[in-house]
This record gives C-alpha cells, sequence and structure tokens, in this order.
C-alpha cells in the first residue's frame, strides 16, 4: 500500500470542478487496482489509458445531457397540462420553475465538461514530475496537462491542472530537493524525475525525460513554430521567472516592465487564469477587465483563458471606454490613432496631448476647480407651493452639510434635503413629477452644468483656444482634450462605483499619461496588472510610467523586469535593439536569417518585391505582414499588393488582409497594416515600408515596433519618393 498527501481536486455542480483548499493534509489510501491499472511510468501505455476514460467520461455525460433534456421537456409538458390546475398561491407553480431552472443549468454545466474533455483528448498531458515525498521511499508520479481529470467525480485526477500546487515542481525545479506551497503548509521532498511529452490528436509525439529545467530544445522548437492567428498558451514552456510572477497571489498591484518578445502579455493571461483558479469563490470571469490596445488586439488574444479551462473575459480599449463615458457631453471623439496620424502628417506642428496630460496640466485644472465653488453659482431662494428654502439655507447646505459630494451632485443632494422636508411636512411622499420640478429649480441655480462649456472656458482662462461653440451633434472633442474633459467629468460628477471588477488589466502601459492613470485611479479599486515596454512608445520619446505610478496607486506596487527576448531571432533581435539602442536586453539562442535593407524608388517597386520575396506557400510560413506609417500608405500598399498577387494567383480574397482601426479579426496570410496596429502582434515574416526621409523620433520608434514583430524573417525597405 502507497500513502501520499495529496490536494483533492473535484468536479462540483456548480462550475464543473471544484478546488479544494483543505486546512489539513489528507490522508488517501489507493488501493493496488488502481494503481496496477497501468504503468504510470510508461508515458505512451499511460496515454492510452487516460485517453480511454475521458472517453467513457464524455459518452456519460452524453447520455446524461440526453437524460436532462428529457427531464426538461418532462417539465414544460407537465407544466402546460396542469399549470390551470396549480395552487391559487403558486406554489406548486415556483417549485416547478425553480427544477426547471435548476436541470438547465446543471445541463449546461455538463456541456461546459463535454467540451473541456473534448479539447484534453487531443493532449491530455504535456509534462509529468515524480516527486519522492519527505519520509517517503517511493515516488509519486504527476502528469501535468491544461486542465484537471479525474475518472470519476470526487477521485484523485489522473492529470493535474497547470495551475496547481504540485504542478509548480515541474515549472520551478530541477532533479533535487523541492517543495511547493498546498493550501496546509509547505510539503517537501524530492524530484526524482521530469518528463516532457508532445501530443496531437491523441498521438504521442514525442517523451523524453528531462534533467533541468524546461529543455531549451522544446522551448525552441515551439519558438521556432510558425506563427498563430492567434497568441499562443505557452503552458509546456513556462520559465520559472514566469511562473513566480503567474503564481503570485500576494501583490495588489503588479507591474511588468518587459523587453519586446519577452511574453509578458501571455505572462498577464496566465496569471488572471492561476487568479481565477486560485480563488474561484471570489474571483469570477465577469469580475476581470482588460483594457487592450485596440480590437484585433482583443480577438488576438481571445482565446487565451477559454483554452486554458476558464470562461473568456471583458475587453475594451481605454479610448472606447472614454468615448462611452462622453456621449453625454459630446457626439464624438478622437483616439490615439487619430493623434498619430495627425503627428506623421504635421511633425513640425507640435502636438498638445502630452502637454494637456501632465502633471502640470491637471493641477491647471484643480486650480479651476476650487474657484468653480463661487463662479458657477448664482444662488437664490427657492419655493415651491409654499414652502421656501432661502439663499443663505442653501448655501449652507451646499458649502457645509454636502461639501463631500462633487460640485455638479451637490445641488441634487440639496435638492432632495428639500424634497424629504416638503413629505415631512405635508404627511405624504411626493409624486415622481413633483420632485423633478422641484430638482429643476435647484438646477437652475447652476450657471450651467455643461462639461463641454466648463472645460471650454477653463483653456480660454489658461491661455489654450476655447473649444468652438457649436450644437451637441457637432461636438467631437480632439484626442489632446478626451481625458482632460474626462478628469473634469469624474471630479465634478458623482460616478457609479465598478465593485463588479475586481482585476484590472493594463496592457502597452507606456502609451497612457499620467493623467489617464489619475482617472483610472479614480474608476477602479481593485487589483492590478499593468504590462507594457517602454520601448515601444507611440510618443516621440519614452516614458517612464515606473517613476510616478507609486505616487498615483501607493507604495504597495510590485515592480518585475522581464529582460529576455524570445521571440524573435537572434539576428532580428539584435537588429531591433540598435533601432532603439537598447544594449542590457537578453537574447534567448535561437538563429536565423540575416536582416534584409533595401531602398526602392516607390511604393510599387517595394510592393513587387514583397510579392517576389513573400514565403506563404505550403510547407512555408503561416503568416506574414506589411508594416507601415500611417492608413493612408497602407492602404495604398494594400492595394497594389492586391493586384501584384492577384495577378500571380495568390488566394487574395482568403489570404490577403487589410487592417485598420475598425478591424476586430485577425487572420491567417499576408496582413497589410500600421505599426501602431501592429503592436502585441507576431508574424512569421514582416517587411517594413517607412520613407527614408523621415527619420522624425516618432518614425523611429515606428521602425522599432515594426521589426519586433518578426519571429523569423525581418525585410527593412526605406523609399526614396
Amino acid at each position: 500500500m502507497i500513502y501520499f498527501i495529496i490536494i483533492i481536486t473535484r468536479e462540483n455542480d456548480n462550475n464543473n470542478k471544484e478546488y479544494c483548499n483543505c486546512e489539513v493534509a489528507e490522508q488517501l489510501q489507493i488501493s493496488e487496482d488502481i494503481n496496477n491499472m497501468t504503468d504510470k511510468k510508461n508515458g505512451r501505455e499511460y496515454l492510452g489509458y487516460v485517453l480511454e476514460k475521458l472517453k467513457e467520461r464524455i459518452t456519460e455525460i452524453s447520455l446524461s445531457l440526453v437524460e436532462g433534456q428529457k427531464e426538461i421537456e418532462g417539465m414544460h409538458e407537465y407544466y402546460w397540462e396542469n399549470y390551470t390546475e396549480m395552487d391559487q398561491y403558486g406554489y406548486e407553480n415556483y417549485d416547478n420553475q425553480q427544477a426547471l431552472f435548476r436541470q438547465i443549468s446543471a445541463n449546461e454545466e455538463q456541456l461546459i465538461l463535454k467540451q473541456r474533455f473534448r479539447r484534453m483528448a487531443d493532449s491530455p498531458f504535456f509534462g509529468r514530475v515524480d516527486f519522492i515525498y519527505e519520509g517517503e521511499d517511493e515516488p509519486e508520479i504527476f502528469y501535468i496537462g491544461i486542465g484537471n481529470f479525474a475518472e470519476k467525480a470526487g477521485h484523485i485526477p489522473l492529470v493535474y491542472d497547470w495551475r496547481a500546487p504540485v504542478s509548480g515542481l515541474f515549472y520551478d525545479y530541477d532533479k533535487g530537493p523541492a517543495s511547493y506551497e498546498a493550501p496546509m503548509g509547505e510539503i517537501h521532498g524530492e524530484v526524482a524525475s521530469k518528463w516532457q511529452y508532445k501530443i496531437r490528436n491523441g498521438k504521442m509525439i514525442y517523451e523524453f525525460e528531462s534533467d533541468v529545467k524546461i529543455d531549451d530544445e522544446i522551448l525552441k522548437a515551439e519558438l521556432g513554430s510558425n506563427g498563430e492567428v492567434q497568441l499562443k498558451n505557452i503552458i509546456r514552456t513556462i520559465q520559472k521567472e514566469q511562473n513566480a510572477i503567474i503564481r503570485n497571489t500576494k501583490d495588489r498591484i503588479m507591474v511588468i516592465q518587459g523587453a519586446a518578445g519577452s511574453g509578458k502579455t501571455s505572462v498577464a493571461l496566465h496569471r488572471i487564469a492561476y487568479l481565477l483558479y486560485h480563488d474561484r469563490q471570489n474571483l469570477k470571469s465577469s469580475n476581470i477587465l482588460i483594457l487592450s490596445p485596440n480590437g484585433v488586439f482583443s480577438d488576438y488574444i481571445s482565446h487565451i483563458l477559454p483554452e486554458l479551462g476558464e470562461e473568456n473575459i471583458k475587453e475594451m480599449s481605454f479610448d472606447l471606454f472614454a468615448y462611452k463615458q462622453l456621449r453625454d457631453t459630446v457626439s464624438d471623439c478622437e483616439d490615439r490613432y487619430d493623434e498619430i496620424e495627425r503627428r506623421i502628417r504635421f511633425p513640425q506642428k507640435a502636438s498638445l496631448a502630452e502637454e494637456k496630460q501632465s502633471m502640470e496640466f491637471i493641477n491647471l485644472m484643480e486650480r479651476y476647480l476650487v474657484e468653480l465653488e463661487d463662479r458657477l453659482m448664482n444662488f437664490k431662494d427657492v419655493e415651491y407651493k409654499g414652502f421656501v428654502k432661502t439663499e443663505s439655507e442653501i448655501i449652507e447646505l451646499f458649502y457645509f452639510k454636502f461639501q463631500d459630494f462633487p460640485l455638479l451632485s451637490r445641488m441634487d443632494a440639496v435638492a432632495d434635503y428639500f424634497i424629504d422636508e416638503v413629505e415631512t411636512l405635508r404627511n405624504r411622499d411626493l409624486a415622481d413629477d413633483e420632485k423633478d420640478l422641484i430638482r429643476e429649480k435647484f438646477m437652475k441655480l447652476y450657471v450651467t452644468r455643461d462639461l463641454y462649456v466648463i472645460y471650454s472656458q477653463f483653456l480660454k482662462e489658461n491661455g489654450y483656444t476655447g473649444l468652438p461653440r457649436v450644437s451637441y451633434e457637432k461636438r467631437k472633442l480632439k484626442y489632446e482634450d478626451v481625458y482632460p474633459v474626462l478628469y473634469l467629468k469624474y471630479r465634478l460628477q458623482s460616478q457609479q462605483g465598478r465593485s463588479n471588477i475586481k482585476h484590472l488589466v493594463v496592457d502597452e502601459m507606456q502609451d497612457y499619461s499620467r493623467l489617464q492613470y489619475e482617472i483610472l485611479q479614480r474608476i477602479f479599486s481593485c487589483r492590478m496588472t499593468i504590462l507594457g515596454d517602454r520601448a515601444q512608445t507611440m510618443d516621440d520619446k519614452q516614458q517612464d510610467v515606473l517613476k510616478f505610478l507609486p505616487k498615483i496607486f501607493g507604495r504597495d506596487i510590485h515592480k518585475i523586469i522581464m529582460n529576455k527576448s524570445y521571440r524573435n531571432t537572434i539576428e532580428i533581435a539584435s537588429y531591433a535593439n540598435q533601432l532603439a539602442g537598447i544594449e542590457d536586453m537578453e537574447l534567448f539562442e535561437r538563429h536565423g536569417a540575416p536582416v534584409e535593407e533595401k531602398i526602392f524608388a516607390n511604393m510599387s517597386h517595394a510592393a513587387e518585391e514583397i510579392a517576389e520575396t513573400l514565403k506563404l506557400g505550403e510547407e512555408e510560413y503561416e503568416t506574414a505582414a506589411v508594416v507601415l506609417r500611417t492608413e493612408k500608405e497602407a492602404e495604398h500598399m494594400w492595394l497594389l499588393l492586391k493586384e501584384i498577387l492577384g495577378e500571380k494567383g495568390f488566394d487574395i480574397k482568403e489570404r490577403l488582409s487589410y487592417l485598420d482601426r475598425n478591424s476586430t479579426s485577425f487572420k491567417k496570410g499576408l496582413t497589410v497594416t500600421t505599426f501602431y496596429l501592429a503592436k502585441g502582434l507576431e508574424f512569421d515574416q514582416v517587411f517594413a515600408v517607412f520613407p527614408e526621409k523621415d527619420q522624425t523620433p516618432l518614425a523611429e520608434q515606428a521602425r522599432y515596433i515594426a521589426a519586433t514583430r518578426a519571429l523569423h524573417e525581418l525585410h527593412m525597405y526605406e523609399l526614396e519618393n
């Protein structure tokens, strides 16, 4: 008989699986019959056994779903046959409805479980760790996969979730002394061996014992494979330093400064999956929000969490969030890309975006807000059907009793106070239309409540050009003014709390201004994962947000530097680092073709060269991209390639795509886009096409971003005209 310590993992009725946080170690006796069910040390034999059990579970669930559907149909039939005879108080009807809802919910959960097991059947596990518990002689064998799987609900797992405590041994230790943190405390022992497997379509591709960390050859194979239309999960190749970030549950705010290709976005998403696993009782997918750069990037990462056994989560850009918040003030807002395009077209014209989102500008607005306390008000008596609130009484309430209310919401509180008085004296509740009439009287004590007007006046008083005096339908905020107006809104008006968001993920942190972080701090009081790369800024100069984030969010920020690049070959990474003046990046040892540099007379000649050099045939690359400066240039290149490649028989309908800011999906084949929309994406082969004469700081940043998108092959083209 073998005795060992283990954390129970079981499925339940609520969400298909429950991870039991046992306070004490539970000793479980495993019968010799179970031990002899198969040779656990033989990976191929064990694979066959697990696949057999998966098949059995899928069959059981399928039968359960059929029976469940019959139950639902029976309940519907019973209801329609008997609803006229049900008791007058509705108790039977209520019970019937509740039973129906429970069965529908149970069926939905079974369906999700079936889908998960089907996914696992393709590759049930990828790793194994043989661990000898302290005081024992024989190792216990743990197979590790994308999710947990047991022969029966409540049974000991045949395969452990990569996020389980014991799975940390696979990522963190070589052979020798080891430990892992379990709910009941730290478990000590020794790693006897580690194995790695590659399984596809239920077939063993390879297996071998690995004496050291996640084997470099495996990592090279993964990194050297063709690019996907979606970000890859990295559970097979998580490095020790990455695992420490993923399994961090202590820090309220984690800030990851990661080099291009360091895997920071993957690590952040795997961390979210781990947190959902770790705190399933309190954290749901609906409690998480990702602020992503654009719709295409959202699509690029959308599959990761479902692939890791979790539901998808909400994603949006901060620009879209701002627009939704300001729809009551303006009809439209520019986004960051409008501002970038304008800077490229008119490089000599100074952008006010940086200035209007600086600390100095925030201070100007704060001083103005103090002055508004008096300037925005025109106090006088308010009367309603013989009841009067005098000017002095209103002033007393406004400046003292309700002084903690935001300025433009304060008079609402005064009006409600008056309504309560009237209702008390009249000994009856006022009708809604009466209340609205009273509130309207109090609102007229403001000179204006229009944020557009207030902000415009602020600009003019501080030496800036005011906003155009136009009707709501014609109001469109320039990008430089969007976030100052949003800041004023959060300072001047009461806002509904967003307590439902318990974890915020901010990607591309270097592209957020001081003002934007001040707004985020006001909106969200939750835990955060903030990540980015200061070298990939879309501004003229790099911004180190780590310098001011502690002043905004407090000093409990955990800063992490990820300085090792995995995405690019050494040739590409070295070239890109030279462009950006980066000297301290650690490169993963993977070589490829040298970077090609060429100059062309015009875009037509460059397009012809791209068509000749493109490697998207069979047994070649899956993805390629042409990256340009502006939307106009990108669209021009797309039209040229459409014609040239079409003549060559290339499937332009299915394999040529143009990505603009309204795009929401990323496809295999050749993609034509701008540098700012390519951020975060990666391609097997990249062609960067830029005007030779444009050597502005922004254009240099654009070249660096374009170069770091390439996995295997990079072509840097310059245009004379």
